[in-house]
């Protein structure tokens, strides 16, 4: 079950000014990036305590790390806030769903806002930059695939994509989609951030299984188009290869739509 929001309340955050360090075009590290790094925040517009980590996904999406990796952000908005006074509309209770199954395994706390979760392996408060630098020096040191996307074309429900995986898998692996607006905005009117116009990037509206892969390769998928989602600028579809459970993220890539 979740952690009740009041949880979130007592979160002392302490920011960090300036911790994540990206690469300059004098920098050395500069370059291709050497990986992906998928830091999913769960977050809320119900929350108080949530903005100051929005904010910081905003800083590092799409940005690469002097660690070399090209961080991918994910806006995960949860439930469980909703009935606090001010009902978050982007929230799902997948995301939740997807927040509780990591908080079983990582999180000895339970699931809170804002959370951050680096390639499923590493957690944190969302607003912890020190806490990211140091998961994206952790990460920088193990081994990833290689996943892209080869082609994607329109069809009448969504996306038809067709991708490649390279590198040893030691098992089984979900290929999970992700549709995203790139930027959101809401002019919050009650509940914790009464008053206040919150600011999101990379806001997820969907994010599905879309196959289970057991060797490298190439292969084609279909993403099906939620309702309401409208295909065109302004949105990027992810793709990340994931252990079974919802285990390590062990490779990604991302593409504007």
């Amino acid at each position: 079950m979740p952690m009740h929001p009041l949880f979130a309340l007592s979160l002392v955050i302490f920011m960090v000014n300036p911790v994540v360090r990206f690469a300059t075009a004098q920098d050395s590290a500069k370059g291709n990036p050497t990986s992906i790094a998928i830091v999913e925040l769960f977050t809320s517009e119900g929350c108080s305590s949530c903005p100051p980590a929005d904010a910081l996904l905003r800083e590092i999406n799409l940005k690469q790390a002097n660690t070399g990796q090209l961080i991918v952000g994910i806006s995960e908005h949860v439930t469980y806030w909703n009935d606090l006074g001010w009902k978050d509309p982007f929230s799902l209770p997948g995301f939740t769903d997807r927040q509780n199954v990591y908080a079983s395994r990582l999180s000895p706390e339970g699931p809170y806002t804002p959370q951050m979760v680096l390639n499923g392996r590493d957690q944190f408060v969302g607003s912890d930059a020190g806490a990211l630098e140091r998961a994206l020096r952790d990460d920088a040191l193990r081994s990833h695939l290689h996943l892209s996307i080869l082609a994607s074309a329109r069809s009448s429900s969504g996306l038809d994509v067709k991708l490649s995986v390279a590198g040893e898998m030691s098992g089984p692996l979900d290929i999970i989609a992700v549709l995203t607006d790139d930027a959101d905005q809401s002019n919050v009117l009650r509940g914790e951030n009464n008053g206040r116009l919150v600011q999101h990037v990379s806001v997820a509206r969907l994010l599905t299984r879309v196959t289970t892969i057991r060797s490298d390769g190439e292969q084609s998928v279909h993403v099906t188009v939620p309702n309401g989602f409208l295909l065109g600028t302004g949105h990027h579809l992810i793709l990340f290869a994931q252990e079974q459970h919802q285990g390590a993220i062990l490779g990604a890539t991302t593409v504007p739509l």
